[in-house]
């Protein structure tokens, strides 16, 4: 599958999982309303990709990371209604964007929050990375075992790559070889 596809199988599942909002997530720190609210703005913000490859206009993923942070502590308070009608709003919003792009517009390069200069082909990957991942996340029954397995293959190889850039490599080879007994301590992920 393409990671347009998975960005489109893992919306309908994070979508097809909002019933109870209220209920504790898995993510420490956050409920369920702060994953919707997380998983709705990060929809505007790859919104705001897309726009920037379509128009060549600089558009940022968020202003600052207090601003992202004081964006999902505000939605995490709305109207659960509200909440699951703005994360599919935005989640078509975002597909249309994408839909919209120009063979020109997906090569544009764009600027990730994490401050990486990426391709706009990268945007349905991270997509796919962040309503996959947080459907487990909310807590409400899907495993990763429930996710389609090259898309967990290829987040597998993301995950490592990024770990081993950020210099975590040798003790997560070390267990993944079955060298060390137990997990490496591992920083945040994204």
């Amino acid at each position: 599958m393409t990671a347009r596809t998975w960005t489109t199988l893992g919306s309908g599942l994070f979508l097809g999982h909002l019933e109870d909002l209220d209920g504790p997530s898995l993510l420490p720190g956050w409920t369920r309303r702060h994953l919707v609210a997380h998983v709705h703005f990060n929809a505007l913000a790859l919104t705001r990709l897309a726009s920037w490859a379509a128009t060549g206009v600089e558009s940022r993923m968020y202003g600052s990371r207090e601003q992202r942070a004081a964006e999902i502590e505000d939605g995490s308070r709305w109207d659960p209604d509200v909440l699951r009608s703005r994360v599919r709003e935005s989640a078509a919003a975002l597909a249309a964007a994408l839909d919209d792009l120009s063979e020109d517009a997906w090569r544009a390069e764009v600027v990730t929050a994490q401050g990486r200069t990426v391709p706009a082909t990268e945007i349905p990957w991270m997509r796919a990375r962040e309503v996959m991942v947080h459907t487990v996340d909310l807590g409400t029954g899907v495993t990763f075992a429930d996710l389609p397995a090259d898309f967990t293959a290829a987040l597998l190889a993301d995950v490592v790559a990024k770990r081993a850039a950020a210099g975590e490599g040798p003790g997560l080879a070390a267990w993944l070889t079955g060298r060390a007994e137990r997990a490496p301590d591992l920083g945040p992920w994204l």
